[in-house]
């Protein structure tokens, strides 16, 4: 069984442990916030778990993603540094890295379901890993927050699939404990600053980092608000909004061409050559 860590625990759905608005711009890419929840999380858990532990070789492992990277992603980073600085400070061996690949993306909110709902919507998923790299190594899986535990029974179907025999810890940002409070709980985080497109704003003219959630969120916005928001934004924003939709594969979704194509229109006006 894999052991599980994680910095807050949310009990009140009034009280979180943390600002619910930082948590917001974090899932929408500030990698200012993002920077301060990968050095806390690091610095917990080093204090709970590491100081009295034997070296190992740790390797740490990023929420799932096909293409597009996660709001964890860009976490991940911060925990990475901040953790090898420890480390290379007691002569123990820094981290190596690898990836989870996922093979399937949905148009769903997934913070707006129920744990069954879920279940059901990424039960079909499936995960692949690096078998041989991870051999005799303790294994980190790092993720934002946990709510149900969908996506860890899907990470523990994958150590099964693959007959994984590693120490394996689960690290969470947050973790959701009072099970009387609703899995909507995480929506409600989720959308905490972000009540419209133009919210974005600030967060982009911040320290950003382009993730899955805002790509999914601005393609699948109310066109004529697209056509807005996007009014004025810097041409290497809207080339890699462009290439992060399609290396995800959101040009064959139907629900996406309306705000998709614009996308590719005002790049073509800008004379880029997407031949």
């Amino acid at each position: 069984m894999p052991t599980t860590y994680s910095l807050h625990k949310i009990t009140n759905a009034n009280d979180f442990g943390f600002s619910p608005a930082h948590y917001s711009r974090f899932k929408y890419g500030d990698g200012y916030v993002a920077a301060d929840f990968g050095t806390a999380l690091a610095k917990g858990f080093i204090k709970d778990h590491l100081i009295n532990s034997p070296a190992q070789q740790f390797v740490v492992i990023s929420s799932p993603y096909s293409f597009i990277p996660t709001a964890t992603f860009t976490l991940k980073n911060h925990f990475v540094s901040t953790l090898n600085r420890w480390l290379a400070e007691h002569n123990r061996p820094i981290l190596q890295e690898t990836k989870v690949h996922r093979t399937i993306t949905y148009k769903e909110d997934y913070g707006e379901l129920d744990a069954a709902e879920r279940l059901r919507l990424i039960g079909n998923d499936s995960f692949h890993i690096d078998r041989e790299f991870l051999t005799g190594k303790t294994l980190i899986f790092l993720d934002d927050i946990k709510i149900t535990g969908s996506h860890e029974r899907m990470i523990m179907k994958m150590v099964d699939e693959y007959k994984l025999d590693n120490e394996i810890y689960m690290l969470y940002f947050a973790e959701l404990v009072n099970h009387d409070i609703h899995p909507s709980i995480e929506n409600y985080l989720n959308y905490y600053q972000v009540q419209s497109i133009f919210d974005l704003d600030d967060i982009l003219n911040s320290k950003f980092s382009i993730n899955t959630r805002i790509v999914k969120y601005i393609l699948n916005y109310d066109h004529d608000s697209v056509c807005i928001f996007l009014q004025n934004k810097p041409d290497e924003f809207i080339n890699k909004l462009y290439d992060m939709a399609i290396g995800n594969g959101y040009h064959t979704m139907d629900c996406y061409k309306p705000n998709l194509d614009y996308i590719k229109n005002q790049l073509l006006t800008y004379k880029i050559n997407l031949a």
